[in-house]
């Protein structure tokens, strides 16, 4: 699935060509994605000029000058495609503006496309009950020291919950605590206020590489451009089962399932 960083770089690929223009024409090829397309979809993109383009959490937004805004998500599989050479039988939705055709090609539709009062966002129920942004100035180490307050829950899967904070995936959670050497079965609760002074600035740490180098190309995911994301080359535990920690100090990586989802991790030098 697309995380964070993937969606980041979607947004600013597309914004480089569809920001400012005005779209002209909107085509669906099929009624739902994960869900219906809104029933007034067309009718409020068609002619609308486009005012900017911003990311929450895991969601990509477009924001038109008709009070609303265009809300999507890649699901497991889908990607916005520029100017494509070729029509592909999952490009579902496609937006033409005077110079370039945007394709949102989604082979296994888990993907969706909402439209949302641009006042309402902030309510809109996916975005209400989310946490705070990670790149954002609300995640601090005294916001999580507060959230985590007596938690028993593994520290790995309460920075997965999307209520703390907001677009955390499953990579880049891994990666974060590796660098902050946090071991991901320790209690929320009993996380330090020193490793917390860590684990903020590594999150935000392996975010921003992941979308300096165009995300983690996993499967089907590719930028708006065609570009691979090369992030997956920089991995220090992903999917490194039984390989050498990075570290001088560290051990071998190790595999854990939890919460019905693998973590890597060095038992060695993360604590």
């Amino acid at each position: 699935m697309p995380e964070l960083p993937e969606v980041e770089t979607t947004v600013r690929g597309l914004a480089r060509f569809l920001e400012g223009t005005r779209i002209e024409r909107v085509s669906l090829n099929r009624a739902d994605l994960r869900r219906p397309f809104p029933p007034d979809l067309v009718q409020v993109m068609t002619g609308a000029r486009v005012l900017g383009l911003s990311r929450r959490a895991k969601y990509g937004l477009i924001h038109l000058d008709r009070a609303h805004s265009v809300v999507f998500h890649l699901g497991m599989s889908g990607r916005w495609r520029i100017d494509p050479d070729q029509p592909d039988r999952h490009d579902h939705m496609v937006i033409e503006t005077k110079g370039n055709r945007f394709a949102l090609c989604d082979p296994r539709r888990f993907g969706s496309v909402d439209l949302v009062a641009s006042e309402a966002l902030d309510a809109w129920p996916p975005f209400a009950a989310l946490g705070p942004e990670p790149l954002g100035p609300g995640l601090t180490a005294g916001y999580l020291r507060m959230a985590f307050a007596n938690k028993a829950q593994p520290i790995k899967q309460a920075l997965l919950d999307q209520r703390i904070v907001a677009g955390l995936g499953n990579i880049y959670v891994c990666e974060a605590l590796w660098r902050a050497r946090i071991h991901p079965r320790k209690a929320a609760g009993k996380v330090s206020k020193p490793q917390l002074g860590r684990l903020v600035p590594a999150i935000r740490d392996v975010l921003e590489a992941s979308i300096r180098d165009g995300g983690s190309t996993l499967r089907d995911y590719a930028a708006p451009d065609g570009e691979l994301g090369y992030f997956a080359s920089s991995f220090d535990v992903y999917g490194r089962t039984g390989e050498p920690c990075h570290r001088e100090d560290g051990g071998m990586v190790r595999r854990i399932a939890q919460g019905g989802r693998s973590t890597w991790y060095c038992a060695k030098c993360q604590r």
